[in-house]
């Protein structure tokens, strides 16, 4: 027989969105559950670019100076390398912003981080090795969760349900929330290569003839993100490994006496990239967020920034209701419907930019796949911001801080170790 929780609110997944909206429902002196299928934070590959609107976030709960002595590092310009030439794309520091760089950190050490301020409110529990396998409802709302622990079954009933279980998100699907598809025609191979000393440190992408290399320097190591046609995995092991590697030394000769070092497949990983909205992110009891409710193209790296920014706008909605114990369930509905609202703005439009890149940049590229030629000229809009080096700050401020970006406003009570 599964044991029973009650909490007054549940949150499903333990990533950047579920972990910051717990905090800052506990800061708010809410009792909030989050969920979280595996034992720990320790996923490779997973998106690690703290952009500076979520650095913002942490410097209004005035932690920012705790979080950047965690290791990471900081990029302040985003380069691309197109045929031959190097261009500089976004340069973070002609914003006028608290923070003008990307901090390079593991999603993990971000996570732990999150974790540690949240428990420092008596009001936060955080249940690992804990997955949900499907909601509970009731007179057509949802009123709990059913999950699979490492101790047994567990019923948890909740007054409001947030689904926070990224974009294969089991809440949305057990809670028939319907998912509209935005298309996306690319896949991503990542993979790591080695980074000596004497590298340059050039975070950005390197785009020649049918081939696209994003490169995220991570100090030890280049984090490398191939760009392949949807679907077009088979294709590329149908070439095999030594073709693959020679594509790798096209786009970027600099790696040409360090590409042994993928020794098989299974160093290099496949993300089939997804782009999609719900078209209703809320039901009575229920709210996503994040990735269940928008999942994000790779381009720009913004996904876990739309995805804190959601959280934010959360708490800032639903706070105050949650910690009074006097509403109920039905009084929560209007407050789910606001955080759409306030949310489907900066999607709509980020993820519309999104596809634009996707099908107009880098579906052109790769049309030209296996083609031998002269090398890739510069767009004219690049050459634009070489010529005149302010327009370099239209797509930091667009990656950086993005669309409609949040600030904390909502009620905060001190830790217990104050």
């Amino acid at each position: 027989m599964a044991e029973t929780i009650n909490v007054r609110c549940c949150i499903a997944g333990g990533g950047p969105a579920g972990m910051m909206l717990g905090l800052l429902l506990a800061r708010a002196g809410v009792e909030v559950l989050v969920l979280e299928k595996h034992g720990d934070f320790l996923r490779d590959f997973r998106g690690d670019t703290v952009h500076p609107s979520t650095l913002n976030v942490i410097h209004e709960l005035g932690l920012l100076d705790k979080f950047l002595a965690r290791p990471h590092d900081e990029i302040s310009e985003m380069r691309a390398v197109i045929g031959n030439t190097e261009v500089l794309l976004a340069n973070f520091k002609r914003l006028n912003i608290r923070c003008q760089f990307i901090a390079m950190m593991p999603q993990w050490e971000f996570l732990d981080f999150v974790r540690d301020e949240a428990e420092r409110y008596p009001g936060f529990r955080l249940i690992q090795n804990a997955e949900v396998t499907g909601v509970i409802e009731e007179g057509g709302g949802v009123t709990g969760v059913q999950v699979t622990t490492s101790d047994g079954p567990l019923e948890v009933m909740a007054d409001l349900v947030i689904g926070a279980d990224g974009r294969r998100s089991t809440v949305r699907s057990a809670a028939g929330l319907v998912v509209r598809d935005l298309g996306a025609p690319i896949d991503v191979l990542w993979m790591r290569l080695p980074k000596p000393p004497g590298d340059p440190s050039t975070t950005g992408g390197r785009i020649t003839t049918g081939l696209f290399l994003a490169t995220i320097d991570r100090g030890t190591y280049w984090q490398c993100a191939y760009v392949i046609p949807k679907g077009g995995i088979e294709e590329v092991r149908a070439r095999g490994l030594e073709a693959f590697r020679a594509d790798m030394v096209k786009v970027a000769p600099l790696f040409a006496g360090r590409i042994g070092t993928l020794a098989s497949w299974d160093d290099i990983k496949l993300l089939s990239v997804t782009v999609d909205r719900l078209e209703r992110w809320y039901k009575p009891g229920l709210l996503c967020i994040g990735d269940a409710a928008h999942a994000m193209s790779p381009v720009g790296g913004v996904g876990i920034n739309l995805a804190v920014q959601d959280a934010v706008a959360a708490a800032n909605i639903l706070a105050a209701a949650l910690a009074d114990t006097r509403m109920g369930k039905a009084d929560f509905t209007p407050l789910l419907a606001q955080v759409e609202k306030r949310r489907l703005f900066p999607t709509r439009l980020t993820q519309a930019a999104q596809v634009a890149i996707q099908n107009r940049v880098l579906s052109p590229v790769l049309a030209g796949r296996g083609r031998d030629g002269p090398p890739m000229e510069v767009p004219w809009p690049m050459k634009l911001m070489q010529r005149f080096p302010v327009l370099q700050a239209l797509p930091a401020y667009a990656v950086g801080m993005g669309v409609r970006p949040e600030h904390v406003r909502s009620p905060a009570t001190p830790p217990a170790d104050l």
